[in-house]
């Protein structure tokens, strides 16, 4: 894993750099300001400090409209590990990917994370409780637990996808303008908003009616104040005393009496018991009688606001009205019971105090009736100690143990309650850069560095993915590009491999059947092997003996046939390896290749419910089976006696035992008189001569006439006759396999009439074997095809994803860099370094 540092907070014992700021213009010890100087750099600060805050909330709508459209900013967390400087680095969408981060010294309250190697130097020990490197305004309550607490029995919601995520950042970055709004308002209003909060019966009524040294708020043992009641000098309502009551739905303008209801100051006590569940705003306007050096709300200087407020612990809605009412002012003057110390709503809204304000004014009140003084002081200022550091470090002025129920004293009779209220007064008027601008120099302070910490958690992913993208990249790229090029040969390899394996084994089926019908025409089987000729049973058996020979010369044309579809099946096999082969060289790795599984045997078998088995043949119906069909079997006189085809041969010039062979040897009574015809037609054609025949005749007759050709011209017939009749006996068996043979390869090798030569048997054949084996090879093409697009695509989105992810990234680590500096120049105008 990288590693990271991380910017070490400062312990809570040292100075803090505006602390360091207001000691050295508010408090030089060797060189005391007047209070125009005072007043001057106060005026400078609050400048430098409005400046930083508009800066602030552009870096933060930045932030915003960032998360929004260009980048999903991700929420990142450090867990310790036993006071080492060595922390992981996770997110909460992906809690399970850590990255190991150092913090590293720097300056206070900034954060910054920058990738080290592993075998950097270990960090120095880090001894607060809580790091800097925890936000502290843009926390996410992402726990579960009895009221939400962090500090509850909890689990950590780490399913929530990374938009959910983004979305609850963005929200409370918008809180955080909007409370950065609020403090522009703050500084720039000249008075002072002074909080006077606790928990129930703590006495807070009793303190505020102490600093106006007049009993005004209503005062009892049970909690009386139930609504937020400030208290204004009467000077600003045109020096009379009475009450204003908000009314509901309305914004309070004292100018306007629409929006407000008029009292007077002995009704107040009954307006808070009758709305006691109404959540309303009270308005008191209070004469003090006392000289302005004397009193805290007529000051003469500052226009001040004392807001008495509702115990925290009294129900939920007050109380978080409570929480938010704080964001409004500017001192936080705390009441705690000596008896009781800090409860749990007390620290709670102490550390949410702290947030923004480091120095809290704290009354210990009820202290005189507390026996063990010393114990009590120790025990709460430990407390103290825990919840607000920067108070305990100035503990002599911002915390008080007094008893407010006897300050309605002379103030020499009751020191300790005037020693605070001088305290107060000097906190409030003459340290307004500690009591006005600190809170907003502390809140904005802790701002940045929840920015630093944001925008540098969030570079180092978008250096992690910038990277990572360049790499898929450096691997994806070059393969896209590879099958780019080589995508147009995959195509013609391809089509190659079809076109030449179909007519490979279209020319072999032609080869082979051709010669089969030549084998058949001379009489014997169309293949060597695995047919025999029947055995010749006589002249008595003739009909029979020539149907077995029709019967095994068909059944050795369907050898033929499947001889050839057999080495057409060898042809495809070799094609589908080729494919293959295609494929792996194509084909990038990682990409499945085919499952498919070339079955040969199952190439030119009939499709399944089809009880015939021609499978080609046109119009002939001729195929695979020729054996089995009947028309073919039929037999006739001229498969045993083919007499055209003899006479032909024997008395033709061998023209007319050609024009035989390309006729139709189908027997019909027709075909035997046209036999008789046509030997009539020779005798009186040109071939013998009419005059010739004629005078043959004549000479015939005159032999017989002789006595002596009488008497040898019946042997010589006889003997003829006889060896003619011998010679056709003998010759049989050979003549009729021939004589089928011839008339089955006529039929056979030309085509119907009104058909092309595409439907005869050996084409039709050779067609037929050709398109299954261009079928099958164009699947496995096809296959290929697909896979080769789908990879391609994929490699061609994997390519536009890493760019898009790459282009992203590098805008995120650029912007994310500049928010570092820009949160450090608002930190440096601020006067925060």
């Amino acid at each position: 894993m990288s590693q990271a540092y991380v910017a070490r907070r400062q312990p809570a014992t040292q100075q803090s750099p505006a602390k360091e700021t207001l000691t050295t213009n508010f408090q030089r010890e060797d060189k005391p300001l007047g209070d125009e100087d005072i007043q001057g750099a106060y005026l400078d600060h609050k400048d430098r400090l409005l400046n930083a805050i508009d800066t602030t909330k552009i870096i933060l709508n930045d932030l915003r409209e960032f998360n929004k459209d260009t980048w999903v900013v991700r929420y990142p967390q450090l867990s310790s590990s036993n006071g080492s400087p060595r922390r992981s680095l996770s997110f909460v969408d992906n809690p399970a990917s850590t990255t190991d981060v150092i913090l590293k010294p720097g300056m206070q309250h900034s954060v910054t994370l920058a990738s080290v190697p592993h075998d950097e130097q270990k960090a120095t020990e880090i001894t607060d409780q809580h790091l800097s490197s925890d936000f502290r305004v843009l926390r996410l309550d992402l726990k579960l637990g009895p009221h939400a607490s962090s500090t509850g029995p909890a689990f950590l919601v780490s399913q929530l996808e990374k938009s959910s995520i983004a979305n609850l950042l963005d929200e409370r970055i918008a809180a955080s303008v909007n409370h950065v709004d609020k403090l522009r308002l703050r500084i720039e209003d000249t008075s002072s908003k002074v909080l006077v909060t606790g928990d129930l019966n703590a006495g807070k009524s009793t303190f505020v009616n102490a600093l106006l040294r007049r009993p005004v708020m209503p005062v009892d043992q049970q909690p009386c104040t139930t609504m937020f009641c400030e208290v204004h000098d009467a000077a600003e309502n045109n020096g009379l005393e009475e009450v204003h009551i908000a009314r509901e739905g309305t914004v309070y303008d004292i100018k306007d009496q629409a929006t407000y209801t008029r009292a007077s100051l002995s009704e107040l006590e009954t307006i808070v018991g009758q709305n006691e569940n109404v959540q309303q705003m009270v308005r008191l306007y209070v004469a003090d009688a006392r000289q302005p050096s004397e009193s805290l709300l007529h000051n003469g200087v500052v226009d001040i606001a004392l807001i008495d407020a509702p115990g925290l612990n009294r129900d939920s809605f007050k109380t978080t009205a409570l929480f938010a009412r704080q964001e409004e002012i500017d001192v936080v003057v705390f009441v705690v019971s000596a008896e009781n110390h800090f409860t749990l709503s007390a620290k709670e809204f102490l550390w949410n105090a702290s947030n923004e304000k480091a120095y809290l004014f704290i009354v210990v009140n009820r202290f005189d009736q507390i026996r063990d003084k010393e114990k009590c002081k120790r025990l709460v200022l430990e407390q103290i100690k825990q919840l607000s550091p920067r108070t305990y470090e100035d503990a002599e002025t911002l915390v008080h143990f007094v008893d407010s129920s006897s300050s309605q004293q002379p103030t020499s009779a009751n020191a300790t309650f005037g020693d605070l209220e001088t305290s107060l007064r000097s906190f409030v008027l003459v340290k307004r850069a500690k009591s006005k601008l600190h809170p907003a120099s502390t809140y904005l302070c802790h701002l940045l560095s929840d920015v630093d910490l944001l925008a540098s958690s969030n570079a180092i992913v978008a250096r992690t993915e910038l990277d990572q993208a360049r790499d898929d990249l450096s691997r994806a790229r070059p393969i896209l590009e590879k099958m780019k090029h080589g995508r147009e040969h995959l195509e013609e390899s391809l089509e190659s491999v079809e076109e030449n394996g179909s007519a490979k084994a279209g020319s072999r089926t032609k080869s082979v059947l051709s010669s089969a019908l030549e084998r058949v025409g001379n009489g014997e089987p169309g293949v060597d092997k695995g047919i025999t000729m029947p055995t010749y049973p006589g002249l008595l058996g003739i009909w029979g003996y020539t149907r077995d020979v029709r019967r095994t010369l068909l059944a050795s044309l369907d050898m033929a046939v499947r001889l050839a579809q057999d080495e057409a099946r060898v042809t495809t096999s070799s094609a589908i390896d080729h494919i293959a082969t295609l494929g792996e060289k194509h084909l990038p790795e990682g990409v499945e290749r085919s499952k498919r599984v070339f079955m040969p045997e199952r190439m030119f078998s009939p499709k399944k419910g089809c009880r015939s088995s021609v499978v080609a043949g046109g119009t002939h119906g001729l195929g695979l089976g020729l054996a089995q069909r009947p028309e073919l079997l039929e037999i006739t006189f001229f498969d045993v006696f083919d007499v055209r085809h003899h006479f032909s041969v024997h008395f033709g010039d061998g023209s007319d035992a050609k024009s035989a062979e390309e006729e139709d040897s189908q027997v019909t009574a027709l075909s035997v008189v046209s036999v008789g015809v046509g030997a009539l037609t020779m005798v009186g054609g040109k071939t013998l001569g009419a005059r010739g025949i004629i005078e043959g005749i004549v000479r015939i007759t005159d032999l017989l006439g002789n006595e002596t050709v009488r008497k040898w011209a019946a042997p010589v017939i006889g003997a003829f006759t006889i060896g003619l009749t011998a010679y056709f006996i003998l010759e049989l068996p050979n003549s009729i396999p021939r004589t089928v043979g011839r008339r089955i390869r006529t039929s056979l090798i030309h085509p119907a009439e009104g058909d092309s030569e595409d439907t005869t048997y050996v084409n039709a054949h050779a067609t037929r074997v050709s398109r299954e084996t261009r079928k099958v090879l164009r699947l496995a093409s096809w296959d290929l095809r697909e896979r080769f697009r789908a990879a391609m695509e994929e490699r061609g989105r994997e390519v536009k994803g890493a760019e898009e992810v790459e282009r992203k990234a590098a805008i995120a680590l650029e912007w994310f860099t500049d928010v570092g500096k820009r949160a450090a120049n608002a930190r440096s105008t601020a006067g925060l370094v």
